[in-house]
């Protein structure tokens, strides 16, 4: 059973979200403000996070940052501000998906599970693959850089991979879309641009003369690997 931690001060949005997802079989966690959330993330390592963003005693952003110091667990953004530099900012942070409220309860389930579906198509490659000191074991799903371990999402991870496994050819935003983040998603091509410069700035130790993500203008986005 997949375990989901609720951070949310609001108490009847917090017990309503609950209820949806023990009925679709989830095991829940309610916490109602910030530091408590952090240190129960830590004691639980849940499956994936609802977190809110305006929380007492800490806010929902620098849990986020927080949390990608150590872990890709999934994390959705809830908030109440639809403003779309809030969503571009949870989302160039570290966030899965970002929902506004109001909202309705079967939406964040089929969300949670559109999310939870893409994090498990990670799972699926079994080698290594090295480009000169970067790394990436696809059955640990651990990326190294020079030996030291680089923290990506899920997302981010299964996007690197399926570059990284077809370096030298150049994929548009609608296909790496349909192909990372499924048939199902339902945001926008920009989440691709996102991910790609969050993944240039973990990479970033990466020399250039063994390969980059290079952006295409007016086609697309290509893992580069350079051989002498």
């Amino acid at each position: 059973m997949k375990t989901i931690l609720i951070i949310e001060d609001e108490q009847t949005i917090s017990r309503v979200l609950a209820v949806y997802l023990k009925h679709e079989g989830y095991e829940v966690v309610q916490v109602f403000d910030g530091k408590e959330g952090l240190d129960l993330f830590t004691q639980h390592e849940p499956d994936l996070i609802l977190l809110d963003v305006m929380l007492p005693e800490m806010d929902g952003w620098d849990i986020l940052k927080e949390i990608r110091k150590v872990s890709s667990c999934p994390v959705i953004m809830l908030t109440a501000l639809g403003d779309i530099d809030y969503r571009l900012k949870g989302l160039n942070q570290g966030a899965d998906d970002y929902i506004s409220k109001p909202f309705i309860g079967e939406e964040v389930v089929a969300r949670i599970n559109a999310v939870l579906r893409r994090s498990a198509h990670v799972l699926e490659t079994e080698n290594m693959k090295q480009f000169g000191s970067l790394k990436i074991n696809m059955d640990s799903h651990v990326v190294t850089v020079s030996g030291e371990k680089i923290v990506l999402t899920p997302k981010d991870l299964s996007l690197l991979i399926f570059l990284a496994e077809r370096p030298n050819r150049t994929f548009t935003r609608d296909v790496l879309i349909e192909s990372v983040w499924g048939l199902d998603y339902v945001g926008s091509d920009r989440a691709v641009d996102l991910a790609v410069k969050r993944i240039r700035q973990s990479l970033a130790e990466w020399p250039a003369s063994q390969g980059e993500i290079r952006t295409l203008r007016g086609l697309g986005y290509q893992f580069s690997v350079y051989q002498k």
